[in-house]
């Protein structure tokens, strides 16, 4: 991985790095120290809300690796901005948008990313937090053995049907013995009124993992109402837990979820306890 010249302003604390794996590189930005998590951006990129849940890992104790998977890096989520952008991953190879095209290419590039991850910063594995578009490759990463603590936020492909998940059939069955060899556990979230991540994704994702799967849902009606005008005018419906729809107050519903995730990372990528928050 190569350090290249940081950019200023929203992206201030992270290094700037390329990765190149799976003949493909990509720019990933890099904070922190401890055990590695890579924090995955929704749709439609790396936005502010995302660096500042990046931030909050980095703060509890870990090195946050944040992959550049789609838009622009450190930009307000703009309605036609955003809109272009996922169109443009609808189509694209590296991504499965759409029921039966399976797992995501793009995946093996961030296994590899993980597996790179973990060689740099020790610890007993790796945390991935996937969000949205990105949601079920947190899961999917789990195929990489250094990856041990994968969060799914708001998984939301297949865009077309609700009842399914983005994964091969193959690549389900290795997840699933994966999980039952090593007694690992995927933590995930949503809204109850979430269109784009519905009770029958949670249900597909218990029939693949049994209790191994911990879906935990939100009261659609906490969500922040303001959210940025790709949230407001495309996605409509309180959808970004620990982003664009948190609140960020004490005691809130989403903060005390984002608390729950750092634990869950801390639990079992720090289980000496080294590090706060």
């Amino acid at each position: 991985m190569t350090d290249i010249e940081g950019q200023a302003g929203v992206l201030d604390g992270f290094t700037r790095r390329r990765f190149a794996a799976e003949g493909t590189e990509k720019v990933v930005h890099v904070a922190g120290e401890g055990p590695a998590v890579v924090v995955m951006p929704e749709m439609p990129g790396i936005s502010p809300d995302v660096l500042r849940f990046a931030r909050w890992v980095r703060e509890a104790g870990f090195t946050v690796y944040v992959p550049s998977l789609f838009g622009t890096d450190g930009a307000v989520p703009t309605a036609d901005d955003g809109t272009a952008v996922m169109k443009r991953a609808c189509v694209s190879a590296e991504f499965r948008a759409f029921a039966g095209g399976g797992t995501s290419p793009v995946v093996r590039w961030l296994r590899a990313l993980a597996r790179q991850a973990h060689s740099e910063c020790g610890g007993p594995g790796v945390g991935t937090v996937g969000m949205c578009f990105t949601g079920n490759f947190a899961l999917t990463m789990t195929l990489e053995t250094s990856v041990i603590a994968p969060v799914l936020g708001q998984p939301s492909l297949p865009l077309d049907d609700p009842s399914v998940l983005e994964i091969s059939p193959e690549d389900a069955d290795a997840v699933r013995e994966r999980f039952d060899r090593d007694d690992l556990s995927a933590l995930a979230y949503r809204f109850d009124n979430d269109r784009w991540c519905t009770g029958q994704r949670f249900a597909a994702y218990r029939k693949l993992l049994g209790d191994r799967f911990d879906g935990r849902v939100l009261d659609g009606g906490v969500a922040n109402p303001e959210p940025p005008p790709f949230f407001r005018d495309v996605v409509g419906t309180p959808h970004s837990v620990v982003t664009a729809h948190l609140v960020d107050e004490e005691g809130h519903p989403t903060v005390q979820a984002r608390d729950e995730i750092l634990a869950y990372l801390a639990a079992r990528l720090r289980p000496d306890g080294d590090g706060a928050r």
